[in-house]
């Protein structure tokens, strides 16, 4: 989901039209980002939580762990 990808410039675009929102306000609301992302993504879903954690892995707190827990649900 790297920057300049299609998909991800249609997740960012979904966010916007759908919940008014950007990435960044996901963190409080990680449902919205996990319906683009199944919507964007369909079975490449799984791989693209997989790169999300790998990249907030460093960050490694409780909230990280809460909020990618709310994303596998």
């Amino acid at each position: 989901m790297r920057r300049g990808n299609v998909n991800y410039n249609l997740v960012l675009a979904k966010l916007d039209s759908l919940y008014d929102c950007k990435i960044r306000d996901c963190y409080d609301k990680p449902e919205y980002l996990k319906t683009v992302l199944k919507e964007v993504y369909r079975e490449d879903y799984d791989s693209i939580i997989k790169e999300i954690r790998l990249e907030l892995g460093e960050l490694d707190t409780e909230e990280i762990g809460d909020f990618m827990n709310l994303l596998l649900k």
